[in-house]
């Protein structure tokens, strides 16, 4: 069982209107300040954040209840002229929690009225959470031949592929920036894992590595699978035949 929050500015097309035609630099500044409270708000409760798009969060919360959500609310009303609002959601599977945060919101099930909160909550879940942390190895040798701008075209096109393979497995993919991504995953995805690095560096001549990481919380989820990548890159640089995936758990 897996909890998703999800984080969405309300009404933020029109409020973009009210700053005049000169704003997109505002904006840019906005949204990176509003993506690190709310990555260090919810990081403090042991939980990590993905961005979706610059207007929209997702949050493995498990552990939370609807008081963390509120008081997170709070801090961020405080911070910002703009609102937010959360819809929370829980399933077997990443895809079946982002549906059923998307149910509450669109059927108007509200948690808490005042700090616009929909859902439905299971903060006693105990379950464990399992992130994959991919990156490309050797991404380097590609900057010999290719100017940062293709380098960036090949890994949107990655992207691209990675979410649409992960989620027929019910699981969400995030871009992390540089060469890395990370998914939020379920067992299908990860004995999914090596097929997908196969196809990759058959049709595409890319390899990859991946971290697996198994917790009951979000954050030390993310952290093993971090830890799981490092391992194979330490691996590699011994000179040892190194794996493709990895996997540790607690």
């Amino acid at each position: 069982m897996i909890q998703l929050s999800i984080l969405k500015i309300t009404e933020y097309g029109p409020w973009t209107l009210t700053l005049g035609s000169d704003r997109e630099h505002e904006l840019q500044m906005l949204q990176a300040s509003l993506y690190k409270e709310v990555q260090k708000l919810f990081s403090d409760k042991n939980c990590i954040v993905f961005l979706n798009r610059a207007d929209e969060f997702f949050v493995v919360s498990n552990g939370l209840e609807l008081e963390d959500h509120i008081q997170i609310q709070r801090t961020l009303e405080k911070l910002f002229d703009i609102r937010l609002n959360i819809s929370i959601g829980y399933g077997d599977s990443p895809f079946e929690a982002n549906l059923k945060a998307y149910e509450g919101k669109k059927n108007k099930i509200m948690l808490n009225i005042e700090h616009n909160i929909f859902g439905f909550v299971n903060s006693k879940s105990k379950s464990q959470i399992s992130i994959m942390h991919l990156d490309v190895d050797n991404l380097t040798s590609r900057r010999q031949t290719n100017s940062p701008y293709e380098i960036s075209s090949i890994i949107f096109e990655l992207y691209s592929k990675m979410s649409k393979f992960f989620l027929e497995k019910n699981s969400l993919t995030f871009f992390m920036g540089g060469d890395n991504f990370m998914v939020i995953s379920n067992d299908d995805a990860k004995k999914s894992v090596q097929a997908f690095i196969n196809m990759i560096k058959s049709d595409d001549k890319i390899s990859l590595n991946c971290g697996i990481g198994n917790a009951t919380t979000g954050r030390e989820a993310v952290k093993l699978a971090t830890k799981s990548l490092d391992t194979i890159r330490e691996i590699r640089d011994s000179g040892k035949e190194k794996p493709e995936v990895y996997e540790l758990s607690c």
